[in-house]
């Protein structure tokens, strides 16, 4: 089984992929970003690195995504491939990040790449408002996300919200961040691994 969770930055993706791992003894396919050669140096000059940074996650998540499809364990994912695109590529080409050449080119490579993907068997969307999101993203004290502009994580917001409303890939769960603990609330807790367990094969 292929699990994945999506969410803007701070939404709690890796915290919630490695409690459900732990609780279902899945394996995690993680985010690749304390290794990111790209990610301090966008953080610090969008324009000049949104291109770069774009590529290098468009080529990890694929790989990641074939590797997960061949390995005969359960795997929960920290973010997707559509997120990619449809989610940063897409912001950051509407905020003239990205110049329109660039989008054009890096959204060519996603759809060839595309073909090859198969959807997750579910997808569990985090949604959270911008002060949760900023909450989160100080209590991690990451160095290089410490000045993301608003408009920035809104703007991300606002293309999650698109893209979710469209999904038809496969199963959808969607939780509440701004109102649910998944780690603190044991009733929240439940209620998503209830919804987990409608929604897929687990005995």
């Amino acid at each position: 089984m292929h699990i994945a969770i999506a969410g803007n930055i701070g939404a709690g993706k890796t915290t919630l992929a490695q409690k459900l791992a732990q609780h279902y003894d899945w394996d995690v396919s993680y985010e690749s970003v304390e290794d990111n050669p790209y990610l301090e140096d966008f953080y610090a000059d969008m324009p000049r690195w949104a291109f770069h940074l774009q590529v290098y996650f468009l080529n990890n998540r694929f790989n990641q995504t074939i590797s997960i499809r061949q390995n005969p364990k359960p795997i929960i994912q920290d973010r997707t491939i559509y997120e990619d695109a449809y989610i940063f590529a897409r912001t950051l080409e509407a905020q003239g990040h990205m110049s329109k050449r660039d989008y054009k080119n890096y959204f060519q490579i996603f759809e060839s790449l595309i073909r090859f993907v198969k959807a997750p068997d579910l997808m569990i969307y985090l949604r959270a408002d911008l002060p949760k999101l900023k909450e989160r993203i100080r209590q991690r004290g990451r160095d290089f996300e410490a000045n993301i502009e608003d408009a920035y994580l809104q703007s991300l917001n606002q293309c999650y919200e698109d893209w979710i409303q469209k999904y038809d890939e496969g199963k959808l769960i969607i939780i509440e961040i701004n109102q649910k603990d998944l780690l603190h609330q044991p009733k929240d807790w439940q209620e998503l691994v209830w919804k987990i367990e409608q929604n897929l094969p687990i005995k």
